[in-house]
């Protein structure tokens, strides 16, 4: 069976006796080390390593249209200071990677939210020119195929702030509710326009939910089943018409508070559990909340720093999961700087090598 045959059957517990091989990506430094170390510089990752993407993905364009204007307000040989396409003001620098530092906000305020709204409005301009030929593209990947659903929460985050965001959740709940169900309808419009051009049904509705940070989520699960679960509902309403039964997130941070309320709303696959500060337990967290809940990726990145008996061991700890299915494996986030590129091949190989 291919890849897309082998997730097909993990995701529902089905016949199965290995896990894909998948190589998500690495940090530009990390990048840099391994060239230092022998690998060219003009290779696919993904065929030197003989390793594949988790999946192939389908969509149109969700985000602000029309986008702001980028502004540039300081330079210097370290960083950036600039208005983004997204209406915040932010310092970027220029010679390591680093979360954006957010300076200030063009959506403050409830006022401010028609100003966003009317960018978040369906559009034939969304879909790509080209979409056929990407439709083709996936269907001929081998892989998953994931169609693109909008964030209901992390995308106000970056757009507002935290406590900006937070603020108003509690003044103005009717706005914050207001957001998610216009994220939610472009989001089934967006399927729309994708999903009856496709010969066959895609696997998994995916979006980007980064809402959680070391000490849990930023939204409260009172705030999130009164003005949040509706969107996801709504999300996945549609995508069960297309007979789609997968809706999955990528989202970091210690998660386990939302995750009941989550899938409560209809969302039954996570990555990537970050094992993280807080030693989340991707076992532990299938038998609390059952087999509903499918996890990818849930593989301390960090063992894969520290050699090849810590590499096996954590590999082992997955295991069980592995055998039990509703598990893809792969490492909780990028892969950090601090890993040898030998040491990542092996990793790989000896995923390769697991047969249950």
């Amino acid at each position: 069976m291919n890849d897309r045959e082998l997730w097909q059957e993990i995701m529902n517990y089905g016949e199965f006796d290995r896990m894909p091989v998948i190589h998500w990506t690495g940090w530009p430094e990390t990048h840099e080390r391994w060239y230092a170390e022998g690998m060219p510089r003009d290779v696919n990752h993904h065929e030197y390593f003989n390793a594949k993407p988790w999946s192939a993905g389908v969509g149109v364009d969700l985000g602000l249209m029309p986008a702001f204007e980028e502004e540039l307000l300081e330079e210097t040989d370290e960083y950036r200071i600039f208005r983004a396409s997204d209406g915040v003001i932010q310092q970027d620098w220029k010679h390591k990677s680093c979360i954006p530092h957010f300076i200030d906000f063009t959506f403050k305020t409830a006022k401010d939210w028609d100003n966003y709204k009317k960018r978040l409005q369906p559009d034939p301009a969304r879909v790509p020119a080209d979409i056929d030929e990407r439709i083709a593209k996936a269907e001929a990947a081998g892989l998953p195929i994931s169609v693109r659903t909008a964030s209901m929460m992390g995308w106000l985050r970056n757009w507002m702030g935290v406590v900006n965001m937070s603020y108003l959740m509690y003044d103005a709940p009717d706005v914050y509710a207001d957001v998610v169900q216009t994220l939610a309808d472009l989001t089934c419009w967006g399927i729309d326009q994708v999903v009856p051009r496709m010969k066959t049904v895609p696997d998994i509705g995916f979006g980007w939910e980064d809402i959680c940070g070391k000490s849990g989520p930023l939204v409260s699960p009172e705030i999130f089943r009164k003005h949040v679960a509706p969107g996801y509902l709504k999300m996945r309403s549609k995508l069960e018409e297309y007979g789609i039964k997968f809706l999955g997130l990528d989202t970091d941070g210690y998660v386990e508070p939302l995750l009941q309320e989550w899938m409560d709303a209809g969302v039954n696959v996570q990555f990537p559990i970050e094992i993280g500060t807080w030693e989340a337990d991707p076992m532990k967290l299938r038998k609390k909340f059952g087999k509903e809940l499918r996890i990818i990726g849930g593989l301390n990145k960090l063992e894969l720093e520290k050699g090849r008996e810590a590499i096996d061991r954590e590999i082992e700890k997955r295991v069980p999961l592995m055998k039990e299915g509703g598990f893809v494996v792969m490492p909780d986030h990028l892969i950090t700087p601090g890993v040898p590129l030998e040491d990542y091949k092996y990793y790989l190989e000896k995923i390769r090598t697991l047969r249950f």
